[in-house]
């Protein structure tokens, strides 16, 4: 919260999206048939999700068989239909077995996926390569609202080693990512959501967003916000107007996270959705995820940072990311 802008504006204008609004919210899915795949499915239940909308299961083929040399004519025709070569490389991989077992996969998960919400318009897609390189690609040409997928729930040195799916798709993609985990209580019950706002543009499109959403009467929402307090340390012992000085600034800041939970919480206009605010002090990627243990809660929502590249994502770190990868609940970060 160090750092904020003294003209920074805390208003929120009730009622009013930031995103474009189709008829339909669309939604990609990433499915591999693991149990964590299974469990994000179910975990759809209790993400606050409109009764129509459009959905794609997406299943790829990480290793597969080459299909047979194409012909002359084949390499021309394919060729044509491209623009660089690793289109290519999806042009053949269609005729792969391994696709083929992807897509059986994927059709799976829409017969799951139906019987679950019934009124979507659920469809199955399949293809060969890098599963986050691919989930990347269809999203930048398909432009859901949400991507979802699951987390096999590495430890933080296997994701550093191995690397994640989900934490990248969560880290690159251009818009909405939600990492399900599931949860143990069955679909339809009240759901306890944790929303991290900072006042910042970010936060209030998380709060907008759970606001908009449909949760079962008796639901639960805390807002919080997590104040990392100045300290005066040793000078402040020496200098007793810097002591002075950290006093007022680390006042002002509780006083103005106050005023964001305040705000905020006038979004949530929802009948039979109770709402609770709390300061917290210490790191957020931290601080979040421990509220959210011990509440049990069933997702984290926060905003996305927005960096604009790996590096600055590498040099920066990223807080929704951070939490996406310390949190045992889902963790939904909107953009």
């Amino acid at each position: 919260m160090k750092g904020r802008s003294p003209q920074h504006s805390t208003g929120i204008e009730p009622g009013k999206d930031l995103k474009v609004m189709r008829d339909k919210m669309r939604l990609l899915i990433g499915y591999d048939g693991s149990e964590c795949a299974d469990a994000a499915l179910d975990d759809l239940q209790c993400a606050g999700l409109p009764q129509h909308a459009e959905a794609k299961v997406f299943s790829v083929a990480e290793e597969w068989l080459p299909p047979p040399p194409p012909s002359a004519y084949e390499i021309v025709e394919q060729a044509q239909a491209v623009h660089v070569p690793a289109d290519l490389n999806r042009v053949y991989g269609k005729e792969s077995p391994a696709v083929g077992k992807a897509l059986a996969l994927a059709e799976r998960a829409v017969t799951r996926l139906s019987s679950i919400f019934p009124e979507w318009q659920v469809t199955p897609e399949a293809k060969c390569g890098s599963p986050a390189s691919e989930l990347l690609f269809a999203a930048e040409e398909w432009r859901p609202d949400l991507i979802v997928v699951g987390s096999h729930g590495r430890t933080a040195l296997g994701r550093f080693i191995l690397g994640s799916v989900s934490q990248r798709v969560l880290t690159e993609a251009h818009c909405s990512v939600r990492v399900a985990r599931g949860r143990l209580e069955e679909p339809g019950t009240p759901v306890r959501i944790i929303v991290g706002v900072d006042g910042s543009a970010p936060s209030e499109a998380a709060a907008r967003e759970v606001a908009a959403r449909s949760w079962a009467p008796g639901s639960e929402v805390q807002l919080i916000v997590v104040d990392d307090p100045l300290s005066p340390g040793v000078m402040g012992r020496l200098i007793p107007s810097l002591h002075k000085t950290v006093d007022e600034t680390n006042a002002a800041d509780r006083i103005w996270a106050k005023e964001i939970l305040a705000k905020c919480s006038k979004l949530f206009l929802v009948d039979g959705v109770r709402v609770a605010t709390k300061l917290r002090e210490g790191d957020p990627r931290h601080e979040l995820v421990k509220a959210a243990e011990a509440w049990r809660a069933d997702c984290i929502f926060v905003g996305s940072t927005g960096y604009s590249g790996r590096l600055e994502r590498l040099v920066l770190g990223s807080v929704s990311a951070a939490i996406s990868a310390r949190a045992h609940c889902s963790v939904e970060v909107i953009r």
